[in-house]
């Protein structure tokens, strides 16, 4: 099976031009492939279990009606140069200078790769994923008050690093499939984390219970030796109880997990547990920021220049979240490769 076709496939139907227009018969093989895509790349043993794609079908509808949802969010490109900084809210607030523009251009291998094709270089331009980690913090700083200047006004300031490109491409729309890609191969992650996380406690409990075992033998052992003549036997006794006690609770439990992580049904429990319900795991929102040119959020009234713009904010379960943004990388605006090593020379 081409697992890169399937995944260009599905990406497409899901996050291409023509994706939520398709008909009954493009419907029913977009379907079919993320059926496939799904047990391929969670659990390929799927297959053996009699009509598995369609006791799939439902959890993988709704994962491509959550998909889709995603898929018509608004994602407008920004510009990575050093002019527009001065001139686009996202810019401005994501980057602390003009110059870190192109400096953060410049750094990515996989942007230099992909202006390495002599078709690409002549573009003259890609568009990529930007990635971003937001942090926000309260702190004590100073605020206007009309002609007052008030001091020690808790603030909440918002930051973003850990910048990182991501699957340059010769058009918007290549990339804006690549996050669909990605997003899918999450979801595939995290049904296939539910089912090794369960191998996983199988076989520490294996190697509990054969700990147990053996540490009860060591005891009885020791109670009937010689070493009983010197010992409390009461209290023996009381941890041979105890240790007979945990022993058959293991026992209990480890059977009750390996016959969970072998069958057929248990894997496709796990596969219903995310794809079943995706907007628990990988969601997509759009959230209003108002900063201040330092970073700090502030209201309607706030008297300096202000940054107003929308962040798409990628959760992707687990508590992990990451700032999103197709971006247009020019090429007239990366510094040549001898630059970034005589400015790295300074730091050393």
């Amino acid at each position: 099976m081409d697992l890169s076709a399937l995944f260009d496939r599905v990406a497409s139907g899901l996050f291409g031009r023509d994706g939520a227009n398709a008909g009954d018969a493009a419907e029913k093989q977009l379907v079919a492939d993320m059926t496939e895509l799904v047990v391929e790349t969670v659990d390929p043993r799927m297959r053996l279990q009699a009509r598995y794609a369609d006791k799939l079908e439902g959890c993988v509808r709704k994962t491509i009606a959550h998909l889709r949802a995603i898929g018509r969010q608004p994602m407008d490109p920004l510009l990575l140069s050093r002019a527009a900084w001065n001139e686009d809210p996202r810019l401005n607030a994501f980057f602390a200078s003009a110059d870190d523009v192109p400096d953060f251009l410049g750094r990515s291998k996989e942007l230099r790769d992909h202006f390495g094709v002599p078709s690409h270089h002549a573009l003259g331009e890609a568009y990529a994923l930007l990635a971003m980690k937001k942090e926000e913090r309260t702190v004590l700083g100073h605020q206007q008050d009309g002609d007052r200047v008030l001091h020690d006004v808790p603030q909440v300031t918002v930051s973003f690093s850990g910048h990182r490109l991501f699957a340059p491409s010769a058009t918007f729309e290549a990339t804006r499939l690549e996050v669909g890609r990605r997003i899918i191969r999450r979801l595939a992650q995290l049904a296939l984390k539910r089912i090794v996380d369960l191998d996983m406690k199988a076989a520490e409990l294996g190697e509990r219970k054969a700990w147990l075992a053996a540490r009860l033998r060591l005891v009885k052992l020791a109670v009937d030796g010689a070493a009983g003549l010197l010992e409390d036997t009461a209290e023996t006794r009381s941890q041979i109880a105890a240790l007979e006690r945990e022993l058959r609770e293991t026992v209990h439990d480890f059977i009750e997990t390996k016959a969970s992580v072998a069958t057929l049904d248990s894997f496709r429990k796990h596969i219903e547990a995310v794809f079943g319900h995706p907007e628990q795991y990988v969601s997509l929102h759009q959230t209003p920021m108002r900063l201040s040119r330092m970073g700090v959020r502030v209201d309607g009234d706030h008297p300096g220049p202000v940054n107003d713009f929308v962040l798409s904010e990628l959760a992707i379960g687990e508590g992990v979240n990451a700032v999103i943004a197709i971006v247009r990388c020019p090429l007239a605006e990366m510094p040549p490769e001898a630059d970034l090593l005589a400015n790295a020379e300074r730091y050393i």
